[in-house]
């Protein structure tokens, strides 16, 4: 697992990273007999379906990024991210037993990350690097999030099929320099990677 993990992050993997998944394995198991964080179905192949598709994000930012993870839900890509060499997270959250389970997550693993228990147009900061995960569509996305950017902030929204069209719609609206990339763990995924993004006067 830890060379599967440095592959599709480009960088070095320690072990007690691995015992940090896999603890935050265990505690999403845990949580699934009170609420469904993820689909039952994909436990059995927790770490190729979530802990690889969401680690993959950080080959696109620096080590020392901080990230706005928005509707964080069970902490995807958010808590595999804080798992990694990143300065800090901000996973953000509206449902309550969802943020309830992020915050345990977080004390219980010791993870430079907070907790936004609310909409993403009600948190507050900026941060470097600003992500979601079947959260919304890439113009929705945009307009609830452009006020944690610090103008500069990459953009990073792992998408489907649906990707190319739409970064055609959000386009109508928003400009920068925007680009398309092939998911590393499935090769029918892509991933919207935006930078420089302002809306159009």
């Amino acid at each position: 697992m830890i060379d599967q993990l440095a592959a599709v992050t480009g960088r070095d993997v320690s072990r007690e990273t691995i015992e940090q998944l896999e603890a935050y394995r265990r505690l999403i198991e845990d949580e699934s007999g009170r609420q469904n964080l993820v689909s039952k179905s994909t436990l059995g192949d927790f770490w190729s379906r979530h802990v690889l598709d969401s680690a993959q994000l950080s080959r696109f930012a620096p080590v020392d990024a901080t990230w706005a993870d928005i509707g964080s839900g069970a902490g995807l890509p958010g808590i595999v991210i804080a798992c990694l060499d990143t300065r800090f997270v901000q996973l953000i959250e509206p449902r309550r037993l969802r943020a309830e389970f992020l915050e345990r997550v977080v004390e219980t693993l010791g993870l430079r990350a907070k907790v936004h228990h609310g909409k993403a147009e009600s948190a507050t900061g900026v941060y470097d690097v600003i992500t979601a995960r079947a959260v919304a569509s890439l113009g929705k996305l945009l307009d609830i999030s452009h006020h944690l950017s610090t103008g500069k902030s990459l953009y990073l929204f792992p998408k489907g099929k649906s990707a190319q069209s739409e970064l055609a719609e959000a386009q109508r609206t928003w400009q920068g320099s925007f680009h398309v990339e092939r998911s590393a763990v499935d090769r029918d995924s892509l991933i919207v990677v935006a930078r420089d993004v302002r809306r159009k006067k």
